[in-house]
């Protein structure tokens, strides 16, 4: 008996080794496609994947599209066609830490610095004097704010912001309510290596697919892609350190609450009322209360927490409806 018991564990070994260092799934050609028609730019030793398109002649109008966690600038592909038939030029990035971007271990990830990055890109791209519109959602939403807030105060290598539309993200910590995974992986303590060494892509796609509604839920490909872009540059065994986001949005609340409330920037939200982490009406209540001079739209009600990818047609036509009307 006891020599049987000696067996499993020797076979487990191995086995648990191998599984616990498995690498990323190969890129999808759609994924591969994105990637390749990108760049990158080096921030402090780290290189910054970013993907630029020229747009609408006779347009001088620039937009930068500003993901969520824990996706990537690839959120953004079902309404990037639509925004070069409007825009000049559209920019948008991987934060450090996601997609293509380098994912640093023992990192101090912030979102001062990917406010940073996204003004390092902007003047690497020699558009420093040029207005930006900044469309945002989930953590770029709280990028967004800080950028906004560089702006309104005219912090040195702020970033000129034309109009600044957000989409359901956690700009009020105390209407924001963080899914389960995200509280364990932010307060995981000792059992942080173990959590994300475990994490796979059914542990993945289930926790993901919460926050899509039940009709608009994503396809198999696009769950793999989402994956995928994870786990470049083992980013699954950064995703703790990254939610340390949560923490920096209850520590600056307002900081980066009273940007919007002072600003005289043209704002707007597209909100997807199904959404669980922002939840309808107790969000978009708050939201009217403290910022009034902002406009709103409210998708349907069977969108939730990622409108530009459930919604995309009702989310770049409300966009570019929000653009023309300033």
């Amino acid at each position: 008996m006891k020599e049987w018991w000696i067996q499993v564990g020797l076979l487990t070994v191995p086995l648990l080794a191998v599984y616990l260092n498995i690498p990323p799934p190969n890129l999808s050609p759609a994924l591969f496609a994105w990637r390749s028609t990108g760049a990158f730019f080096t921030f402090n030793e780290q290189q910054i994947s970013y993907r630029e398109s020229w747009g609408a002649v006779g347009s001088s109008d620039v937009v930068i599209p500003l993901h969520g966690f824990p996706t990537s600038s690839y959120d953004w592909y079902k309404i990037w066609e639509g925004l070069t038939q409007r825009f000049h030029r559209i920019i948008a990035l991987d934060f450090i830490g996601f997609g293509f971007s380098d994912k640093p271990r023992f990192h101090r990830y912030s979102i001062f610095e990917q406010a940073s990055i996204v003004e390092a890109l902007v003047s690497h791209l020699g558009l420093i004097d040029q207005k930006i519109n900044i469309l945002s959602h989930d953590y770029g939403d709280t990028v967004a704010q800080e950028l906004l807030y560089r702006y309104d105060n005219r912090k040195k290598g702020h970033i000129n912001i034309g109009s600044l539309c957000l989409s359901n993200g956690g700009i009020f910590p105390e209407t924001h309510h963080p899914r389960l995974i995200q509280k364990l992986l932010k307060d995981g303590g000792i059992f942080l290596p173990i959590l994300t060494r475990l994490m796979n892509f059914l542990f993945f796609s289930k926790g993901i697919g919460e926050v899509f509604g039940p009709y608009t839920q994503p396809s198999e490909a696009e769950y793999w892609d989402m994956w995928t872009a994870l786990r470049i540059n083992e980013g699954n065994l950064v995703v703790d350190s990254i939610l340390q986001y949560i923490n920096q949005r209850r520590k600056h609340r307002d900081r980066w609450v009273e940007a919007l409330t002072n600003t005289s920037v043209p704002l707007h939200i597209i909100y997807g009322p199904l959404d669980p982490v922002n939840p309808h009406p107790e969000f978009m209540e708050q939201y009217k209360k403290l910022i009034p001079k902002s406009t709103f739209t409210i998708l349907d009600d069977h969108i939730s927490h990622y409108p530009q990818l459930e919604d995309p047609t009702g989310f770049r036509n409300t966009y570019l409806s929000f653009i023309n009307s300033f």
